[in-house]
C-alpha cells in the first residue's frame, strides 16, 4: 500500500531533499508551503502542493483538510532573522521567529493529528543544533528550536502508541535557507563561514540537504518503530549532547 506524507516547508532544500527520497521510495508527498516560496523553488516533479501560511488560520485549516489521512508529517519550515544580540532585534522580528519556527508547528500539529492517527503514522520535526548548542546571535531562533524538542517530547507522550514523535537536530547546512531565505524574506544571506565549519567538524565537510533526509525517512519508517521522544543531532560530530 501506498503511504502518503505532507511537508511543511517542502519547497525548502531540507523540504526537497526529503521529497525526492519518499517519491523514490514510492510515498505520495504533498508539500505544504508558501506560493512565492514554490514558485521560487518548484517542488520534485511527482509531488503535490498545498499552500500554506503560517500566520493564516483558515489557510492552515484547509490546506490540512484537503490531506485526507496520511501517514508521514515532517515538520520543516523554518525562518530566521538577521543576526544580532537579543538586545539589539526588534519584537516584531522575535515574534515572526517563533511563529514560523515553534507556534506554526504547533498549529498545523494540532490539525495534522487526526490524519495521522488513522494510520499509526510518524511525525518529524525539524529543530537546530543551536536548539543545545547555543551561539550569540541566534536568540529567537535558538530558543524557538529548544521549544520545538520539548513539543517533540511533549507530544510523544501525549499521543502515544498511535503516533510517534522526534525529530532531527542538524548543524547548519549549505541551504538557501541560509543564503538569505526563501518566500518569507529578501534579507541578506546570513554570515556563515562553511569553510570554517567544514575545518571544526571531525567529518571535515559541512552537511547537505541530502544528508539530513536520511535519518528523517529512518525516523518516518517501520526501523524506527521503537522510537519516539527522540532526537538525533546530525552534526558530523561537531558537537555531542
Amino acid at each position: 500500500m501506498t503511504k502518503s506524507l505532507a511537508i511543511l516547508g517542502g519547497a525548502g532544500a531540507i523540504g526537497r531533499a526529503v521529497t525526492k527520497a519518499a517519491l523514490s521510495e514510492k510515498w505520495h508527498v504533498t508539500v505544504l508551503d508558501l506560493k512565492k516560496t514554490v514558485d521560487q523553488y518548484p517542488v520534485p516533479e511527482g509531488a503535490n502542493v498545498k499552500y500554506i501560511d503560517l500566520f493564516d488560520e483558515k489557510l492552515m485549516a484547509s490546506a490540512v483538510e484537503a490531506l485526507g489521512n496520511i501517514d508521514g508529517f515532517v515538520n520543516a519550515a523554518g525562518f530566521t532573522s538577521p543576526m544580532k544580540p537579543v538586545q539589539n532585534a526588534q519584537l516584531e522580528e522575535i515574534k515572526e521567529v517563533i511563529q514560523v519556527n515553534l507556534i506554526g508547528a504547533f498549529a498545523v500539529t494540532k490539525l495534522i493529528l487526526p490524519k495521522l492517527k488513522t494510520n499509526q503514522g510518524a511525525i518529524v520535526n525539524i529543530a537546530s543544533g543551536l536548539a543545545h548548542y547555543a551561539r550569540p546571535n541566534f536568540g529567537p531562533y535558538s530558543a524557538a528550536k529548544a521549544g520545538l524538542i520539548s513539543l517533540t517530547k511533549t507530544l510523544a507522550l501525549e499521543v502515544a502508541p498511535d503516533v510517534r514523535v522526534n525529530a532531527v537536530a542538524p548543524s547548519a547546512i549549505d541551504t538557501d535557507f541560509i543564503r538569505g531565505g526563501a518566500g518569507r524574506t529578501k534579507a541578506d544571506p546570513l554570515d556563515v563561514d562553511f569553510n570554517m565549519i567544514a575545518e571544526m567538524t571531525p567529518l571535515k565537510r559541512a552537511a547537505t540537504p541530502e544528508d539530513v533526509a536520511g535519518p528523517i525517512m529512518f525516523l518516518l519508517s517501520d526501523a524506527s518503530k521503537y522510537m519516539t521522544g527522540q532526537v538525533l543531532w546530525v552534526n558530523g560530530g561537531s558537537y555531542m549532547p
